[in-house]
């Protein structure tokens, strides 16, 4: 038995998010049925994060245990050949077999982009968010730095996230425009359900006037999901990494 670490980006547009479910399309159900068929055994891969419905990644972490006798580094490129066009395993390699993002301390970086003009491009309309108000991206700069650090992020989170504790860590945080993109980073040690999605519907809030850039700090202080802005929509979110500290 070995374990197989890989580097996975997708386009989101098609699916249902990362996790399995029962009656609609997702990465990791293809993931586990192309691996299934390349590797001739039943294979059930694992996902450092899990994205939602329309969210894309330039480099989610999967893991998976087998047994066939297959070169770790030549299952990426055998597998690109029967994956779908919107799914790419950038590389693949052979990890310990006690090996598990989920124990280990990391960064992980998503972007949030809005594309900030009258009549939205056709082209960007499946990664990033049409938002034709004007965007006082210095206003929304200085309100995602008060996020930065060790936070309860209750206000920033579905109910629906069932988890243990809602204390993240968040290392780094900007927002900058670049021409008509309004473009939002955040990094952190991890993310709640719908966390960046809520801060970046937030931050819009805050763009436009309806919300004070002082808002954030009594927001998150408050631990109060309908003190903070909506639920900003899954096409302009990406994962652009995840990195080991």
């Amino acid at each position: 038995m070995k374990t197989i670490k890989m580097i996975v980006a997708y386009d989101g547009t098609n699916y249902a998010g990362w996790q399995i479910q029962p009656n609609a399309l997702t990465i990791e159900e293809v993931l586990n049925r192309e691996l299934s068929s390349l590797l001739s055994e039943d294979i059930t891969v694992h996902g450092a994060s899990r994205t939602d419905a329309g969210v894309h990644s330039l480099g989610n972490i999967a893991w998976f245990d087998t047994n066939a006798r297959f070169d770790a580094e030549r299952i990426a490129p055998a597998l690109n050949t029967h994956l779908p066009a919107d799914i790419r395993v950038l590389e693949s390699c052979e990890v310990s077999n006690d090996y598990n993002p989920h124990n280990i301390k990391s960064k992980k970086t998503y972007e949030y982009r809005i594309d900030n003009r009258d009549v939205y491009l056709p082209t960007e309309r499946l990664y990033s968010y049409s938002y034709h108000y004007d965007l006082d991206e210095k206003k929304m700069d200085e309100a995602i730095k008060c996020l930065v650090g060790e936070h309860d992020f209750t206000a920033f989170s579905s109910v629906k996230a069932q988890v243990k504790s809602r204390v993240r860590t968040i290392y780094e945080a900007g927002v900058r425009r670049e021409g008509d993109s309004v473009i939002i980073r955040i990094a952190g040690d991890g993310f709640l359900y719908n966390m960046v999605r809520i801060i970046a519907g937030t931050l819009i809030e805050i763009g436009n006037g309806r919300k004070e850039v002082s808002d954030m700090i009594k927001i998150l202080e408050s631990k109060d999901r309908e003190n903070a802005g909506p639920t900003a929509p899954p096409e302009g979110l990406v994962m652009l990494g995840y990195e080991e500290l």
